[in-house]
């Protein structure tokens, strides 16, 4: 197993753990505004996914990612199964190079296209893309534009994933189950959103295992896409 191969199957292993911790605050989550199936089903699929990452012979980043997804696919029910099991499947092949900051760029960027695309949401909507949008601007501005190494650069995106997170709480949400409450569904923090930041901090803490830590983790982030002061305390 290559050192990058061992670093994603450690991820999906991290990942599976952090869910299977937040898995009750997950659910309380849900049940607010949606099925209160979101903490289960994300235990479940990514236990799934680390068991069978796990299982691969030689692996290597593409294949890790592709074989996550698909479990995740398999094993999750609703929506999140495509949303985050088929996104990551269709984005695997920008990691066939290894895990290079261009190859990473190209990684997120992709998966959050195949996210949107699969679930039709967009910022403000209240859901997973709210986290996401904003940590995938950040990480490729810090990469391509400030220079930053990419561990670097993934803790400026999961600066800007929990300001996405926190910027769920105080709107209405327009896509998905939560939207059949309308005005009722504010003041809720968005469960998907969460579980986006959640998946984002374990694999910040691997990166910074198996690369070189940055001298500081930022405390915020500036967004490109959630201007400062928008954002409100419930």
């Amino acid at each position: 197993m290559s050192d990058e191969g061992e670093a994603v199957v450690a991820a999906v292993a991290a990942v599976a753990d952090r869910l299977e911790t937040e898995r009750s605050h997950l659910t309380d989550l849900d049940s607010a505004i949606g099925d209160a199936d979101h903490g289960g089903n994300m235990a479940r699929g990514w236990a799934a996914a680390a068991e069978a990452v796990a299982e691969l012979d030689d692996p290597e980043p593409m294949a890790v990612v592709k074989t996550a997804g698909k479990t995740l696919l398999s094993e999750v029910g609703g929506a999140s199964g495509p949303l985050y099991g088929g996104s990551l499947v269709f984005a695997s092949p920008e990691l066939e190079d290894g895990l290079a900051a261009e190859s990473s760029v190209a990684f997120a960027e992709t998966y959050l296209e195949k996210v949107q695309d699969r679930g039709d949401a967009r910022v403000g909507d209240k859901t997973m893309v709210d986290a996401l949008v904003p940590a995938v601007h950040t990480f490729k501005k810090s990469v391509e534009v400030d220079d930053m190494e990419p561990v670097a650069a993934l803790s400026k995106a999961v600066a800007a994933a929990e300001r996405g997170v926190d910027f769920t709480v105080p709107i209405r949400a327009s896509k998905g189950r939560a939207s059949y409450l309308g005005w009722r569904s504010v003041g809720h923090q968005d469960p998907g959103a969460t579980s986006t930041l959640y998946i984002m901090e374990e694999l910040l803490d691997v990166a910074t295992a198996y690369g070189e830590a940055p001298e500081e983790l930022p405390d915020h982030a500036e967004s490109p896409t959630i201007p400062d002061g928008e954002v409100t305390e419930d």
